[in-house]
């Protein structure tokens, strides 16, 4: 069973898109332009990918896109995820996980019906990436029994910290919902999080990973330009603490500088990244976090990564022995043992 670490499943029903159509009858009909689907329920089973942790994503209010202005307005946002998440588990399609114990089961059943959905749906964790749903600490008790089991603080810049593009340090908020996710078991997931806020962070709720991102090293990005990435100090930090790092499908994430028209990154950019960390950390703390309906469509994948189902491709760039670990084993140790 492979696992991804990181898929935006219940924001992209909200724009529309049913995951439950195979991806060719999804296509058809889909709402989104300019980013061709690579992501089904019928692709991820073709693909061998049985768990994943899936977010709850919160859009703030930018330029082009009229998303939250307040905590109010994120919240609603990922109440109507999490409402979406339970119903495709009422339909059978996916099955909410809470537990290392739940995991591991899942994980059993899914191996022994792997030809079968409706004995082994798609395994889901709780991911909230992006606090602002959240108007506090005191909140974190209502998600966590709702199934959250991991939270980023950030995404851009929230009111816990800074994040991508929008730099900051933790705030005040931001360290006491470290110390009650601590309390309460909540992991952290230090993807987006800006390094003026991140070896805080690390120190506060050291039960941590990076779902998806990549080595500033490789793409030779500052960390001005490149705080959406991970130096080598932070993922040392990660390292340290037993976490595992997820390696994004996006092009431009995979090679500095590269732009749509440009040609599509061979798969191999992926495995420089890997092996950065693998040197830095060991082959067993790497994994999938493809990110790959993360609002950007196949235009901006890896070379031969069309569809979900192409995921045995990369599989292949990898190492004998470190693939099945990358490929999910890792992950699968790592949720055990902290969920």
């Amino acid at each position: 069973m492979w696992i991804d670490g990181h898929l935006d499943l219940a924001y992209n029903a909200s724009l529309g898109r049913d995951l439950t159509l195979g991806l060719g009858a999804l296509r058809a009909c889909d709402p989104v332009e300019g980013q061709t689907a690579t992501v089904s329920f019928e692709e991820l089973r073709r693909a061998g990918v049985g768990l994943c942790l899936g977010t709850l994503f919160a859009a703030p209010q930018t330029n082009d896109h009229a998303g939250y202005t307040d905590w109010r307005g994120a919240r609603a946002q990922a109440i109507s995820q999490l409402e979406q998440y339970q119903r495709w588990q009422d339909g059978g399609f996916i099955r909410l996980l809470g537990s290392g114990a739940e995991i591991s089961a899942h994980a059993a059943k899914y191996d022994q019906h792997l030809g079968d959905p409706a004995a082994s749906p798609l395994g889901v964790v709780l991911l909230m990436e992006g606090a602002d749903p959240l108007r506090d600490v005191d909140d974190l008790p209502f998600w966590h029994k709702e199934g959250v089991r991991a939270i980023g603080l950030s995404w851009g810049k929230t009111r816990f910290a800074g994040g991508t593009a929008a730099a900051g340090p933790l705030t005040e908020r931001g360290r006491e919902l470290l110390a009650g996710m601590r309390e309460l078991g909540v992991a952290q997931d230090l993807s987006h999080l800006d390094e003026q806020a991140f070896f805080e962070a690390v120190e506060l709720q050291p039960r941590c990973f990076a779902s998806h991102s990549n080595s500033r090293a490789v793409l030779k990005l500052g960390s001005a330009e490149g705080n959406r990435h991970l130096s080598d100090e932070m993922a040392r930090a990660i390292g340290e603490r037993g976490g595992i790092i997820g390696l994004v499908l996006v092009d431009s994430f995979l090679k500095g500088g590269w732009v749509l028209g440009d040609p599509r990154v061979e798969l191999q950019q992926v495995l420089r990244h890997a092996e950065r960390y693998a040197e830095l950390i060991g082959w067993d703390k790497v994994g999938l976090g493809s990110d790959l309906d993360g609002g950007f469509g196949n235009e901006k994948t890896p070379l031969g990564i069309d569809q979900a189902s192409d995921l045995g491709r990369l599989a292949e760039v990898f190492p004998d022995e470190a693939r099945d670990g990358v490929m999910g084993g890792n992950w699968l140790r790592w949720l055990g043992a902290n969920l």
